[in-house]
Order: C-alpha cells, then sequence, then structure tokens
C-alpha cells in the first residue's frame, strides 16, 4: 500500500497536458449572481429563444445537485457528454499515443478498446474467467510497463455480474496507474459505490451515468468522480461548453424525482428476477447468468436462431456471440412488464 501515499497524477499525465492553458470562455469570466445583466460578452444573439445564451461551463447547478446526491465535494467531479467523453477524456489526459498501454478485462464494455485505438493506445487484455471474474493470477503476473490506466466493469458488460471487491482492491493498491471503475449499472445492485472510497484510493476514479436508473439515455451525461487533482487535469482539455444547455436542465428536472426514480428501479430489479426464473424453464436456454444489471446474458442452443426468430416477432435483443467466453449468448433487457411478459409468451412458443 506504500505507492498510494505517493501516487501524484501529474507523474502520469502528459507533459503537453502539464503545460497546458486551458481555453477561458466567456461565461468562465464572468458568473452572475443572480442580477439581471446585459450580456455583451459572448458574441450570442440578444434575441431570446430558451437557449440563446451559452450554457454553464461548469455545470455549477447541476454539480452542485449531484455533489449532495453522491455525498461527494464538487471539486471531485467532471461531467461529459456521455460517459463515452469523460472516458475519452482521461486516455488524451493521460496516455502518450504510440507509446502508453491500458488493461481491460474482457469480455466488457468495448468502447474502452475503441477509444484505445483512437488515441493509439496498447490495449493488454486480461481475460476474464468463464465465470467472468477477474483473473487475479494473469493480472499478478503481469508486466506493467508504461500501462497508465485499467478498466474494470462492475457490474460487467455484458456478463451483469459484480466484480469480487476484494480484487479490486488488491487491484488498487498494486497497481501504479489509474484504476477506472466503471458503474454504469451501479443503481441496480444493493453494493456501495467505490465512489465512497476515494479518499482511500488516490489513484480511482469512478464513472457513472444518468442513461440507465435515471433513463436519460438520450440527454447524454456522464459522470466522473475522482480526486480533485485529476479534475483538475481534465478541466485543461475537456471543450469548454460539452454539456449543453438542455441537456443540464433535463437532468437537473429528473434529479428533482427522487421516489420515482428508485421506484422505477425497484421495478426492474424486480422484473429481473421474473425474466430469470422464466428463462431458466426453457428448454434451449442452457445457462442463465447471475445478473447486477438491468439484463440478463443467458446461453441458448442457437443464439443466431433465436435473434432471427425473436426479430421475425418484433422483439429486439442483443446476440453477444462473438465476445470472449460467450458463445451462443443473448442479452435480454429488463423491459416493463408488459414487454417483459411478451418476451416470455414468444420464447414459450419457440420452445
Amino acid at each position: 500500500m506504500e505507492h498510494k501515499s505517493e501516487f501524484n497524477p501529474l507523474n502520469l499525465c502528459r507533459e503537453n497536458v502539464k503545460s497546458l492553458a486551458p481555453y477561458t470562455s466567456a461565461r468562465d469570466e464572468y458568473v452572475s449572481n443572480g442580477t439581471k445583466m446585459v450580456f455583451l460578452d459572448a458574441n450570442e444573439n440578444p434575441n431570446e429563444t430558451g437557449v440563446n445564451r451559452y450554457p454553464d461551463p461548469l455545470q455549477r447547478s447541476l454539480r452542485s445537485s449531484i455533489a449532495s446526491l453522491k455525498n461527494l465535494p464538487e471539486n471531485q467531479l467532471l461531467f461529459g457528454n456521455g460517459s463515452d467523453e469523460v472516458l475519452d477524456l482521461l486516455f488524451r489526459a493521460f496516455c502518450e499515443p504510440n507509446q502508453d498501454a491500458v488493461i481491460t478485462f474482457p469480455p466488457t464494455y468495448g468502447m474502452y478498446g475503441v477509444l484505445a485505438g483512437i488515441n493509439s493506445v496498447q490495449v493488454h487484455e486480461i481475460p476474464l474467467t468463464t465465470a467472468f471474474e477477474i483473473d487475479m493470477e494473469q493480472y499478478r503476473s503481469h508486466a506493467f510497463t508504461a500501462t497508465k490506466m485499467l478498466f474494470i466493469c462492475s457490474p460487467n458488460n455484458p456478463s451483469g455480474n459484480l466484480m469480487d471487491r476484494i480484487h479490486i482492491e488488491e487491484i488498487l493498491n498494486t497497481f501504479k496507474g489509474l484504476v477506472v471503475v466503471d458503474e454504469a449499472y451501479i443503481d441496480f445492485t444493493e453494493a456501495s459505490s467505490w465512489a465512497n472510497r476515494l479518499s482511500d484510493f488516490p489513484n480511482l476514479v469512478v464513472i457513472q451515468t444518468l442513461s440507465k436508473a435515471y433513463g436519460l439515455a438520450g440527454i447524454r451525461l456522464g459522470m466522473l468522480m475522482a480526486s480533485p487533482e485529476i479534475i483538475s487535469l481534465l478541466h485543461k482539455i475537456k471543450p469548454p461548453y460539452n454539456v449543453n444547455e438542455l441537456t443540464q436542465s433535463k437532468a437537473q428536472e429528473r434529479l428533482e424525482q427522487g421516489e420515482r426514480i428508485q421506484s422505477e428501479v425497484n421495478l426492474i430489479v424486480a422484473q429481473r428476477k421474473v425474466l430469470e426464473n422464466a428463462l431458466k424453464e426453457l428448454p434451449f436456454v442452457k445457462e442463465v447468468f447471475p445478473s447486477e444489471a438491468n439484463f440478463v446474458l443467458v446461453r441458448v442452443d442457437h443464439a443466431d436462431l433465436r435473434y432471427r426468430q425473436l426479430l421475425d416477432q418484433g422483439i429486439v435483443v442483443r446476440n453477444r456471440s462473438k465476445q470472449l467466453h460467450c458463445e451462443n449468448t443473448l442479452r435480454f433487457t429488463v423491459g416493463t412488464p408488459d414487454e417483459n411478459k411478451k418476451l416470455i409468451e414468444t420464447l414459450y412458443t419457440l420452445s
């Protein structure tokens, strides 16, 4: 654990980012205190449309709401145009193109590899076990030369399982770079977020989203939680107006519906169980993998055939058969009770 006290993100950061003077927008330079002002500073169209002014580049109102919700200081939050943007910012801040590398644990979220490719960063893959757990023996034997980041999706996509907390803690204590825990599906579990451990691990970065449990996939709002030092570096390179006004206002509106959100999550979790139980009774279903997400991964006899049969009945699912350890698997997102009922009834006609 000795490296924890010595960890400094500046030692990982790209040299050009360290010396970068970030762009300062008009809305960075002047922040309204509530007084009605005549704004002639940002070359905006003065005619009121509701969105004729630039959005707050620091999303102050939204940041305050989410900081309170997550029980975090505001300087430990960064927002982006979906989780993909904040993930890309990590690559651009910390990984030197054609020089550095990252670690992933496939099968996992595909954008880690795509973003690495876009940024000319090598990917070292340490495959999960066939039970979709981190292979700690392989991790321990891995050489970490020029490896800046490591990505853990928990609950994992496409398998749906939470990664062992003891394994994640060991990685946080031994990996010298950033450990990025992607918690897109954390709201569907009873497990606590790793964001609660940020003060314990200065190399920890936690990613969350409003796309899943909050039902806001269409507005594209991702959240990155980390130490103030990491957030400060990322602020240097983020586009000034990366989260637009409509996204900020819609997110703020939805955050005020806490009871409704929890009710929807509870229903999805209950329906997940209904779906799992029904799937286990189907003769062509070989295995239903335990899920802590809003989807269920299922191994069937012939995934391509079952996928086409469902499509013919107007039901779109995801065929994950080409991913590691996922031969002949389909991924079913938990829908509304009526949608799940239709799926189950349709599946029974295929058996």
